[in-house]
């Protein structure tokens, strides 16, 4: 199992479909578009965080447990990012540090309960990091009405501190061997160049972990 991890728009949903038809391997996407918990969040982010939460992480659980059925299958969004999605939230007031306290817990149970058979970490978390002034642009292309700063001034700060903090995140991640992707420089999402760049870095990151 391959799992991407990286801040919103940093083109994980691209270079998972990419990655999975290069290796042969089925896809698995983050539930975005059609999330009924999502748009509520954005209109009421108190109110909706920690069901937010919650209908994410059962998602994530049911989709490791369908990739573990064949090798290299790709997930666009690892379950160990949400939690610095969650105390985000609570750092800007947006959820309480009860509820991620519950959440964590909540978390490293239901993990826990994952039969023997299937493995918990993945074998590869790829990293895609981009600039924040990119993600910003990646933001606005994509048009969804709920994610523009144009339409609650707040989501600046949140966007943010995202991306800065993701920084940490995977440079403090252990759970598997793991590398990243400069995105500002290989932009995969636009140019073919960049997209067989990065293939062939993540080829050679599957060799290496294959040889240990």
């Amino acid at each position: 199992m391959i799992v991407l991890s990286g801040t919103i728009g940093a083109g994980k949903t691209s270079l998972t479909e990419l990655l999975a038809n290069h290796l042969g391997s089925q896809a698995f996407y983050e539930s975005v578009d059609d999330n009924p918990i999502l748009p509520l969040f954005y209109e009421n982010p108190k109110k909706y965080g920690f069901l937010l939460q919650i209908y994410f992480l059962n998602k994530r659980l049911e989709q490791i447990k369908r990739a573990q059925e064949n090798q290299l299958n790709v997930l666009d969004r690892s379950i160990f990012e949400d939690s610095l999605l969650f105390k985000l939230n609570a750092d800007l007031g947006r959820a309480t540090q009860t509820e991620v306290t519950i959440y964590d817990s909540l978390v490293n149970n239901m993990m826990m309960e994952l039969p023997t058979t299937v493995s918990k970490d993945p074998e590869l978390l790829i990293h895609v990091r981009v600039s924040f002034d990119t993600m910003l642009q990646r933001i606005k292309k994509r048009g969804r009405a709920f994610e523009q700063i144009e339409n609650d001034a707040s989501l600046y700060r949140y966007y943010e501190e995202l991306n800065q903090r993701y920084d940490h995140w995977f440079e403090n991640y252990d759970r598997s061997e793991k590398m990243q992707i400069d995105g500002d420089r290989f932009d995969f999402v636009e140019s073919e160049e960049a997209r067989h760049n990065v293939i062939d870095m993540i080829d050679t990151k599957l060799s290496e972990i294959r040889q240990k």
